[in-house]
């Protein structure tokens, strides 16, 4: 369902006036010495997750692809920056806790599959008895298995869950190669892996592919600073620290216009790890926290399984100005999200 927009340019700067005065209300001082903290890292989750609805809403359902420019162009940073984080948050709890395969597939593949698996068994029903719509049975099995080898906006569940395949071959592989006396050899694994099996003639949808060819450098870059990490005790003036902050938002902003999007996957790969990067340093630098960041941090993944389903066939607030319509539904997601999570906690607790 498209989001009619008669005046993208004006509705843009109306939408950037609420969603920066939100954003500039929910600043709180960041009193943590420590680099690269959980704060900075909740941020991160949050911009990437709002860059990925935004792109989504201006380039898929809106009228007028000018809608939500500039916010709309770092759905790619978007998709670096979950896997990057990812590969570096598993990094450093198996540094700290190591986990033998059993252990790591007990703990992380439950937390990942039981919200997702909540969230497909509500939009097959909801499809099925309010929309009059079904899915082939193979969509339904390879769904419930984690494998989603197309994503097409207008015949898929949930597009979106292309990630899910990438993110679950990732947890696959990650505590085979995670050994402590090979912990440093670790991200070439992945990486090496990761090429093997992109050269194998896979059972997806040629579009997906092109997604996992501009994407598998940021999980094991992400593993590779978590390792590195470990052994590297920052301390930087405060004049350093304000030139490393004001390069990269130099650099941030360049490279998201200038995303190289027309230059050939690997450029725009290199480009897109480069914005993801430099985003990535800001926040560590940040001595501010952007609480409306952070709280869509936390629900980020709970939030990336829902939108695309509200946001394309049960938009509750089509019709009214486009401002408010995307206003809402973020409250809306985030509720959403909110909820699925605590319900999720319950039900893992119990086993």
């Amino acid at each position: 369902m498209l989001i009619k927009v008669s005046d993208p340019t004006l509705q843009t700067v109306f939408f950037s006036i609420i969603f920066l005065s939100l954003l500039l209300l929910s600043i709180r001082k960041n009193d943590t010495e420590t680099f690269f903290s959980k704060e900075a890292t909740n941020q991160l989750k949050g911009f990437s997750i709002l860059a990925i609805i935004f792109s989504h809403i201006g380039y898929f359902l809106s009228s007028d692809t000018r809608f939500l420019y500039p916010f709309s162009v770092l759905a790619g940073v978007g998709v670096n920056l979950f896997l990057f984080l990812s590969g570096f948050g598993l990094t450093i709890s198996q540094i700290k806790s190591p986990l033998s395969p059993l252990q790591f597939y007990q703990k992380r593949l439950f937390r990942l599959f039981i919200p997702m698996w909540t969230v497909i068994i509500i939009f097959f029903a909801m499809d099925f008895f309010i929309l009059n719509k079904s899915y082939p049975l193979s969509e339904i099995v390879q769904g419930f298995l984690g494998f989603f080898p197309r994503a097409d906006i207008f015949i898929n569940l949930d597009s979106p869950l292309w990630y899910f395949t990438v993110i679950f071959f990732y947890y696959l592989i990650f505590p085979l190669v995670s050994f402590r006396k090979i912990l440093f050899l670790s991200p070439l694994l992945v990486l090496f892996l990761s090429l093997f099996v992109l050269k194998l003639p896979l059972p997806i949808d040629k579009d997906v592919l092109k997604l996992y060819n501009l994407h598998f450098l940021a999980f094991p870059l992400g593993m590779l600073f978590g390792l590195s990490i470990q052994h590297i005790k920052l301390k930087l003036n405060k004049f350093l620290k304000l030139f490393v902050f004001s390069i990269c938002t130099i650099i941030f902003l360049y490279t998201s216009i200038h995303s190289g999007v027309s230059e050939g996957p690997k450029i725009e790969q290199i480009i897109s790890l480069i914005t993801a990067l430099s985003l990535a340093v800001i926040f560590a630098f940040s001595r501010f926290d952007f609480r409306l960041l952070s709280v869509f941090g936390i629900y980020s993944y709970e939030i990336y399984l829902l939108h695309w389903p509200i946001l394309s066939r049960y938009n509750l607030f089509l019709g009214i100005p486009p401002v408010l319509d995307i206003i809402l539904n973020l409250g809306l997601i985030l509720f959403l999200g909110y909820a699925l999570q605590k319900a999720i906690e319950k039900i893992t607790r119990r086993f």
